[in-house]
């Protein structure tokens, strides 16, 4: 156990503490096109949102992606556009159904129109510091067709945020990188950058979505083809307004169904 948490640690640090080196002014920077599937609001999704408006890094566009034309979301997005206006930000209402995963049916117009070489998927309740982009594009190299990072949980109140948090950075993070050092495919798809002509290569996001686990199979592809895929330094900053006792146990069930399913994937 000592020599375990010993090589945990060394590979923790290794992953997770890599020292941000800003780029020249002169770096010809690759774009990305972002992805936010958004399906109602609640309290911090705003924040959340502007985040995004908010990054260091001058090659971006963000595509909002909404099934339902009377979701509240759209009037949120709205005003973060209006607010902003010099970020290139797009909304796409209305789902094309391409499968049974209702998020790749949310995204695939918004994917369709992208128009950069790289394409990050986010989910809602994901909170990006300034240079989080930044960071995942530093982890992208030429062997490299997909870039996640680590599930983690942003400072919120109360007795459940704490425990979620506690949870992310002990439990899971534990799981999640010691699969990520033995080469197990852990690859979530909350907050995830890929190679657009990799997965176009594979018939674009569309090809996935007969798939509920599309985070596993997309990363499977990757890997079955000689690509490899990285955990950036910064992790995901979970940041959902709703945290309560009931929905982190929910997320535990799913959770471990998700790795259940993983273990029973690779001994099949």
């Amino acid at each position: 156990m000592i020599v375990f948490n010993t090589l945990f640690n060394f590979y923790r640090k290794y992953r997770l503490h890599s020292k941000f080196t800003p780029q020249p002014s002169e770096t010809c920077y690759s774009g990305v096109s972002i992805l936010k599937p958004l399906m109602g609001v609640d309290p911090n999704l705003f924040t959340n949102l502007e985040t995004f408006f908010n990054m260091n890094y001058p090659k971006y566009e963000l595509l909002f992606c909404v099934e339902e034309d009377t979701d509240p979301a759209i009037m949120l997005v709205k005003s973060l556009m209006e607010k902003y206006p010099k970020i290139d930000a797009k909304l796409f209402i209305g789902a094309t159904i391409v499968g049974v995963n209702p998020k790749i049916n949310n995204m695939h117009h918004a994917y369709e129109a992208a128009v950069y070489d790289f394409v990050l998927i986010s989910d809602s309740g994901i909170r990006m510091k300034e240079d989080t982009l930044q960071d995942m594009m530093n982890h992208m190299t030429d062997k490299i067709a997909l870039v996640h990072q680590m599930p983690f949980s942003a400072d919120r109140s109360g007795f459940a945020a704490a425990l979620e948090k506690i949870y992310f950075g002990t439990a899971q993070s534990r799981i999640y990188l010691t699969a990520d050092c033995i080469k197990i495919n852990c690859h979530t798809g909350m907050s995830a950058l890929m190679r657009k002509s990799v997965l176009d290569e594979e018939g674009g996001l569309k090809t996935f979505g007969c798939y509920l686990a599309e985070d596993f199979f997309i990363a499977k592809s990757f890997t079955d083809r000689g690509w490899k895929i990285r955990i950036c330094s910064q992790p995901a900053m979970q940041n959902s307004g709703i945290c309560d006792i009931h929905s982190f146990q929910s997320r535990l069930t799913r959770s471990y169904e998700w790795w259940k399913f993983i273990g029973l994937f690779l001994v099949a």
